[in-house]
């Protein structure tokens, strides 16, 4: 599968500036949500190839919106990296224990960022 629609999901409104335009200069479709909620009605209007998922959001975290996707038998070919700046192992473990595929670290580095969203291509 070749990954060029990708979800990012974030509330922060420059880290989804940041990211659309870091993805979007290397030929990705983004599409954004600011939100759990946001983020379940444009996955209902189009599935994308990938979701980048923040962890710290109100309401809805990213631990539970990604354990939610994950578990939706219409997504359950859509990975899902957790973006955040929650840098504990054990934060990672949890992320990955909700279905999440792999887990970034914010600041994110470019390289690192293309390579893991690579890796599902």
């Amino acid at each position: 599968m070749t990954i060029r629609k990708i979800l990012l999901v974030d509330d922060s409104k420059t880290e989804l500036h940041y990211m659309s335009d870091l993805l979007g200069k290397r030929g990705y479709a983004i599409r954004t949500a600011e939100n759990g909620e946001e983020a379940m009605k444009r996955l209902g209007e189009e599935t994308p190839d990938l979701i980048l998922m923040d962890v710290v959001m109100p309401g809805q975290n990213g631990f539970q919106l990604t354990r939610a996707i994950t578990r939706d038998p219409r997504f359950t070919n859509v990975p899902v990296i957790m973006c955040t700046s929650k840098n504990q192992e054990t934060d990672k473990v949890w992320g990955m224990r909700q279905g999440a595929r792999d887990y970034i670290v914010k600041p994110v580095d470019a390289d690192e960022l293309v390579a893991k969203i690579h890796a599902f291509d």
